[in-house]
């Protein structure tokens, strides 16, 4: 058989029809390469019993112990019978219970002091966590040969534990590794040999055998060095390739010219940009001076001066004969984008009009809900080059959209766009346009690396002079009720000191019932059953709050409503109202979430702020504090005072460091949420890195991946490499990488 086509050999040939089936159904699990690549998630030692008494409610568990007793009770007048075991391991007891005629084989196997492997579902009965018809396996069979067997697959070694489901348990897959385990030694290897012995790695055969039957934890060590390597390797060699690929392609060079409208706009600033802002203005500046498109992450806390960073970028292509677009997710903030950024611009901003200045240019807005006139001279103004600037929403990217020579996208908000809206966006330029991606989400380093790594990242950590602190607070409304009325009391003293509030709720409330997730998508809210109402109610509706704040704790106040499906009209009159003032307290969804600027809005209070993630609330918040005077933010909570979700709410409320609070919300959610769908490619390819803790794993990589393809584009010496990034790019992963 050749090297490659065993990793390739389907598992139904090597395990039979059944279980290949249920691997490729419940893990996805398909190959022979597919099985080795589905590493141990930890090692059980034999005669190491699990502690028992840190056994997690609602998990599936497989635990090593020693029968302590067994006895069949009889139930329904001797109609039923029960086999009730219990185990012990020194930490702890378990009860495993079996009903009906599965009583018999356990109750024959399952003498006191008989050791086994078990695996179930921890449940809790009358106060007792118990496993409910476990599977199992005798380690110390009577039988002469089992027992030969069972030694020599359990004595002395390390018990791998595999990522299981309910229908296929832990040792049942290692059986099925041991039936491919000889195809380890056909794996391609994808680390160049320079490489490889000089950071001392395992070849990759043995990384395989020594993960998967280790004899010693020093080998769980070396194979799981080796194997992070390589994945955090082939990722970055193909992240490598496609800004090697991005540095071939044309583009037009946009340098700044002297006394334009960069200039006449810096000279009209009535404050100096921080350092940090004219530091990420050069990094951008430099980029856009050379015949190849720029491709640059800008990440930056709210309010820590993005826009305008990005608005002197875009002057500087107009300088320079060219166009600039934004692209905003919603409405909401393509309108504010375009008001302030006109606001900013002032006379600049009205090139060939009355009053406009003669180095100006139009800044026009495109969306979906305009009118046809006004909509018709948007266009026109776009083909001619009239307008420099347009601000838009996805109906930018329609077809009749053309523009007279497109310089630069800038992106707000990347992770709400789809990879083809980009792509569409930037197919308009003559040549493909310089592309910046802006995001006020903060982005561990490794995960930038790692996500964005086709994207040079810019980062602003300074916030500008003149932002104020935001308090942060718990508000516990179950244990402390009277905290939630003196809430309501703070918002009503805000409001009489001449500020305004805002009230965030995680659902609309309107007929449909549902709740409105990011970017105003529409998510179910889940109906709690009866007996679980306490803990399980839906989350609270901005229409219900509105009401009951309206009649009681803010009765006589100008309270009102916000959310994603008003119509765009009536949203854009609500935020108009509340910037001029004429509205003291908004109750709204995540609309506001991003590019909603009211400076004189101090106040702020999450209701069910544990249905919402770390990063987010972070987000929420920093909508208000954006004026002169401090900011205030009260984090609403029905969880339990011990609970994880109010340990989340403390981490927030502790730190204002964007940064910080996403390590802590990378950790508590793992990878798989943060990459999201649409870097599934990216996510299913990592089985052994988290992106969270080999930080240095993944920069070492980046260096030696970037290094490699510099040297060898095409990879045409390295012809493993090649081979490896062939089989982790399919199409789809290779359209998410190239559309970034």
């Amino acid at each position: 058989m050749d090297r490659v086509s065993s990793f390739d050999e389907p598992l139904k040939k090597l395990l039979g029809g059944a279980t290949a089936k249920v691997m490729a159904e419940h893990l996805d699990l398909h190959t022979v390469g597919d099985l080795l690549h589905h590493y141990p998630r930890r090692y059980e030692e034999r005669g190491k019993l699990t502690a028992l008494a840190d056994l997690p409610l609602d998990e599936h568990v497989t635990v090593v112990a020693q029968v302590a007793d067994a006895r069949i009770l009889m139930f329904n007048n001797g109609r039923g019978k029960r086999l009730e075991v219990t185990l012990t391991d020194g930490s702890g007891r378990l009860q495993l219970v079996f009903f009906g005629h599965g009583v018999h084989k356990p109750h024959k196997e399952l003498l006191p002091g008989r050791q086994a492997m078990f695996a179930g579902k921890v449940s809790l009965f009358n106060r007792k966590m118990q496993l409910a018809h476990p599977t199992y396996q005798l380690l110390d069979a009577s039988d002469a040969d089992e027992a030969t067997e069972a030694v020599d697959a359990f004595a002395g070694r390390l018990l791998p534990i595999y990522p299981a489901c309910k229908q296929l348990d832990s040792w049942r897959i290692a059986k099925a590794v041991d039936a491919v385990l000889p195809s380890a030694q056909d794996a391609v290897d994808p680390l160049p040999a320079a490489l490889r012995e000089g950071r001392g790695f395992t070849p990759l055969p043995e990384a395989l055998l020594k993960v998967h039957r280790p004899q010693t934890k020093a080998d769980i060590e070396d194979a799981k060095a080796r194997l992070k390597w390589d994945e955090a390797f082939v990722l970055q060699v193909a992240l490598a390739r496609r800004r090697y690929a991005d540095t071939q392609l044309p583009a037009a060079a946009r340098r700044p010219v002297a006394d334009g409208l960069l200039d006449a706009f810096d000279a009209k600033l009535p404050f100096t940009l921080t350092e940090g802002q004219r530091k990420v203005s050069k990094e951008i500046f430099d980029d856009l001076a050379t015949e190849h498109p720029m491709h640059r992450l800008l990440q930056g806390e709210v309010g820590s001066g993005k826009t305008m960073v990005a608005l002197r970028a875009m002057l500087a292509v107009v300088d320079a004969g060219g166009q600039a677009a934004m692209l905003a997710p919603t409405e909401v903030l393509a309108q504010q984008h375009h008001r302030s950024i006109t606001e900013m611009m002032g006379e600049l901003a009205e090139g060939g009009m009355l009053g406009g200045s003669d180095r100006g240019t139009k800044v026009v807005l495109l969306t979906g809900s305009m009118g046809t006139a006004a909509r018709r001279q948007a266009l026109l103004d776009l083909v001619t080059g009239e307008a420099g600037i347009v601000i838009g929403t996805h109906a930018l990217i329609e077809d009749k959209v053309q523009f007279h020579d497109l310089g630069l996208v800038v992106v707000d908000e990347q992770h709400r766009f789809g990879v083809e809206q980009r792509d569409a966006l930037r197919s308009k330029g003559k040549q493909p346009p310089h592309l910046l991606v802006m995001t006020a989400t903060p982005i561990p380093r490794t995960v930038a690396m790692t996500v964005f790594g086709d994207l040079e990242t810019s980062v602003l950590d300074q916030l500008p002079a003149g932002r104020s602190p935001i308090a942060s607070h718990v508000v516990p409304a179950k244990d402390k009720p009277h905290f939630l009325a003196r809430a309501w009391e703070r918002v009503r003293e805000e409001v009489e000191n001449g500020h305004q509030a805002y009230v965030v709720c995680p659902r609309i409330g309107d007929d449909t019932d549902e709740a409105e997730g990011k970017g105003g998508k529409k998510a179910k809210a889940k109906k709690a059953a009866p007996e679980e109402e306490g803990d399980k109610r839906p989350p609270l509706a901005v229409l219900e709050i509105a009401d009951e704040l309206r009649k009681g704790a803010l009765a006589g106040l100008a309270v009102e409503v916000l959310h994603g499906r008003m119509h765009p009209d009536d949203k854009d009159d609500v935020m108009r109202r509340f910037a001029a003032g004429d509205v003291d307290v908004l109750v709204a969804t995540t609309v506001i979430e991003v590019g909603v600027n009211v400076p004189n809005a101090t106040a702020m209070v999450i209701m069910d702020a544990d249905r919402f993630g770390v990063s987010q609330l972070h987000q929420l918040r920093g909508r208000v504090g954006r004026g002169s005077a401090p900011g205030l933010c009260l984090l609403v909570s029905e969880a339990h005072e011990a609970s994880p979700a109010r340990a989340r709410l403390s981490a927030v409320a502790a730190t204002l460091d964007g940064f910080e609070l996403s390590r802590i919300d990378l950790e508590q959610r793992r990878e798989g949420d943060v990459l999201g769908q649409a870097q599934s490619g990216v996510r299913s390819s990592l089985r052994m890195l988290t992106v969270i803790d080999d930080e240095e794993v993944i920069a070492a990589a980046r260096e030696e991946a970037v290094a490699i393809v510099a040297a060898d584009p095409e990879l045409e010496h390295l012809p493993e490499l090649r081979t490896v990034l062939a089989a982790l790019l399919d199409k789809d992963r290779e359209e998410y990488l190239d559309k970034g």
